[in-house]
């Protein structure tokens, strides 16, 4: 289920609840709990939509582990394939039933749920094997689940939809050097991520500052650059496997910092702070499990 990466797939919901402005326009006129429960539903359901479709990625590359990697789960044997797409058809489940339950309040995030489960099965079965389509698709997902967390507001979707493409672009610049994990990779594939993370990142800085946040989102901003450039420009000078793999396990977990960032960006100091807080306990679990 990559533990690490569900906590990032969270963070994007947290994100995408503080560019709504939902803490901002309906805490006045709601209480505690009515407030938090739609956010806990979009958490279970980003838990239960990425969980799915993970391990019906490991279901689709059984085959294929076995040779490259036979140390995962279905492989090695500890788990078996109808198992594991029990669990995945379970976990998809719940994570769409979780959204409705919001949906009947919002409208959008029923359906935005539906799109993430059939776009992260089409990448599981076929996207990964398309060299260009392949990280558009991977990169789509994260797209809607950021949508999925600003659906909570369904008037902040006519707004900021595109932002969507934010994460789009950010996710297929990771998953364009991913192919490189096993076998190593090619610096001009590790340049071009390079370029997309940087327009990423300006990206970020510019909104920030037309929000008038720029010194609060800032730091955030800096160190997500951190995160994800040092193992990448390590990669640039070995693009051997396990390089390839720290650059792309560093763009992953560095998500975290970038969902603090828009939180920072769009709300205030101490959402960006609790977002960043996820941080942590995604490097442990990221050491415990794994996330490529």
């Amino acid at each position: 289920m990559r533990p690490a990466n569900i906590i990032t797939a969270v963070a994007d919901i947290l994100a995408g609840v503080a560019i709504s402005g939902y803490f901002i326009n309906v805490a006045l006129h709601t209480d505690a709990l009515d407030l938090c429960l739609p956010v806990v539903c979009l958490c279970l359901s980003t838990i239960g939509l990425y969980g799915g479709g993970v391990v019906f990625n490991d279901v689709f590359d059984a085959a294929l582990d076995s040779t490259e990697r036979p140390e995962r789960p279905i492989p090695s044997g500890v788990i078996s394939k109808s198992q594991a797409i029990i669990l995945g058809t379970y976990l998809l489940l719940v994570g769409i039933l979780a959204a409705f339950a919001v949906g009947r309040i919002t409208g959008y995030a029923g359906w935005l749920s539906i799109s993430v489960a059939v776009s992260a099965l089409i990448y599981d079965k076929w996207g990964k094997h398309h060299a260009f389509l392949g990280p558009i698709n991977m990169g789509l997902c994260r797209g809607l689940n950021l949508l999925l967390g600003i659906s909570i507001v369904p008037d902040a979707l006519y707004t900021y939809w595109w932002m969507g493409i934010i994460p789009i672009v950010y996710i297929a610049a990771v998953t364009n050097i991913s192919r490189g994990e096993v076998h190593g990779g090619s610096v001009r594939s590790l340049r071009f991520t390079a370029v997309c993370y940087a327009a990423v990142y300006i990206t970020m800085a510019v909104l920030a500052w037309l929000h008038h946040h720029l010194f609060t989102a800032l730091p955030f901003i800096l160190l997500f650059a951190v995160m994800i450039n040092r193992p990448l420009f390590k990669a640039m000078n070995d693009p051997s496997g396990p390089n390839i793999g720290k650059a792309v396990k560093g763009g992953i977990i560095a998500l975290v910092v970038m969902n603090a960032a828009w939180a920072a960006a769009f709300a205030t100091l101490p959402f960006a702070l609790a977002v960043l807080l996820l941080l942590p306990l995604s490097i442990v679990l990221g050491k415990l499990f794994a996330v490529t």
